[in-house]
Order: C-alpha cells, then sequence, then structure tokens
C-alpha cells in the first residue's frame, strides 16, 4: 500500500513544470522513488532533480502518512561531507542527521529533507576555505564574510517545493535554528511547531555551536551545556525503570 502511495505522488509530479519557488526560482520534479530500510528505521527515498541546476536531493519519509499530511514532524538537514560522512568534530552535523533519523522513525510518520546545499550553501571547497580561516582565528561568521558570503547562503526554496509536491501544508520542524522557520513561512509553508535538536559538544565544536547561538541566533542556550536526546523508557526491572541509555 505505501508503494503505490509513492507511485502515485510521483506520477502527478511526471510532467511537473514551474517558474520555481523563492527568490531564486527553485523548481525540483521526483525522479525516482523506492523503500529504504535503514540502521534508524524504515524510510521511504523519493529523489529530486533540479530542474535549473541540476543537483539532487532526497526526502527520507517515514510512514505513507506523512503524504498529503498536515502538522508533518519535518527536518531540514543540509548535506556536510566532513560531518554526515567523514564523522568531523568541527560540527555536529552528523550528530544532528543520525539524531533526527532516529527519532523521526519513532514517530508515527516524518520526513528528512537531505538538501545538497554543503556548508549553508557556500559549497565543500569554500567551506574548507572557511575552516582554514577558523584555524587561524576567526570564527564561523567571520570566515565567510571575509570570503565574501553571508553567513547562511541556504535557498529554502528546494525545501518548500519538495515539501509542496509531497503534499505538506505544514510541519513541525526539527530545528534550533529560526531562519528555518521564517524562511519555510515566507514561501507558505506553516510551522505549527518546533522540536528542540541540541546535540552534545566537544572540544572541537564548541566554539561553532558559540558562535551559532550568539551571532546566528540558534536557540542554543549554552553550547557547553551537553542536551542528549532524552531516553526511552522500555521496561522495568525490579521494580526500577529500564532506559535505553541505561542499557
Amino acid at each position: 500500500m505505501a508503494i503505490e502511495i509513492f507511485d502515485r505522488v510521483r506520477e502527478r509530479d511526471r510532467d511537473h513544470c514551474c517558474d520555481g519557488v523563492g527568490p531564486t526560482k527553485q523548481c525540483v520534479r521526483i525522479a525516482a522513488s523506492a523503500y529504504l530500510p535503514s540502521r534508524f528505521g524504515e524510510y521511504h527515498v523519493v529523489a529530486f532533480e533540479n530542474t535549473g541546476d541540476h543537483k539532487e536531493h532526497a526526502a527520507f519519509v517515514h510512514g505513507a502518512a506523512a503524504i498529503d499530511a498536515e502538522d508533518v514532524p519535518v527536518r531540514m538537514h543540509s548535506e556536510c561531507l566532513t560531518g554526515d560522512a567523514i564523522g568531523s568534530l568541527r560540527c555536529d552535523c552528523r550528530d544532528q542527521l543520525e539524531a533526527s533519523l532516529r527519532q523521526l522513525a519513532r514517530m508515527p510518520y516524518g520526513i528528512l529533507l537531505y538538501l545538497r546545499q554543503e556548508g549553508r550553501g557556500i559549497g565543500l571547497t569554500n567551506k574548507i576555505r572557511a575552516y582554514e580561516l577558523q584555524d587561524h582565528g576567526l570564527d564561523t561568521v567571520e570566515a565567510n564574510h571575509a570570503l565574501g558570503f553571508r553567513d547562511d547562503e541556504r535557498d529554502y526554496g528546494i525545501a518548500v517545493h519538495m515539501l509542496a509536491t509531497l503534499g505538506v501544508r505544514s510541519v513541525r520542524l526539527l530545528t534550533n535554528n529560526p531562519r528555518k522557520i521564517a524562511g519555510l513561512e515566507a514561501l507558505g509553508i506553516r510551522v505549527t511547531d518546533r522540536i528542540p535538536l541540541v546535540m552534545p559538544t566537544n572540544r572541537y565544536n564548541v566554539q561553532y555551536l558559540r558562535t551559532k547561538a550568539r551571532k546566528s541566533g540558534h536557540l542554543i542556550e549554552d553550547a557547553e551545556l551537553e542536551q542528549q536526546e532524552p531516553p526511552i523508557e522500555r521496561a522495568r526491572t525490579n521494580g526500577h525503570l529500564v532506559s535505553d541509555a541505561a542499557r
């Protein structure tokens, strides 16, 4: 039944063509979809292609009930090769990606959008250039400015178009970033709730997280505080509650 729903979504998008969404007029179209079991839970992956720059983006959908729905739990995750694939400790990207996939898989339904906007939109090479400047004392925002970029160059029109294609009318957004909320709402997607996603710090990324909070407005009370995902209560042993974290 779930596969039929995704087939129907793909079919209705088959001949899609539009003037684009947002100030840069982003238009994406479904290229393929498939069932995708993962170590985090069961998902269905929907591959999108941008009709302009031909970049590929993906929606990882847990539960067919997320299609054509309201108040859908959604995480917008921007690609981070160094974090997502290599496990860099300079950021919290991989931690947020994995925590989001686990959290969404525990819910009845939800969507993770994986957006090809490396380095908050400046690209991989420029991100490494920014790292180089940070090695010489600049913070994240200062490094971007020194390279001629804003601190965040992402285009949320891509995410809005993907959600619209999937029939999502409103979301409960997993984020610490108020700009993501404003970006979605400005383009017609209602954000009905914010679900915090604060990760533990380490000695390599604490300054990065502090800069996120102080200069980019991220809703992190103290970047040095370790706020883990809440443990899930599972069972009682000898009258005592046992959580996953204790196992």
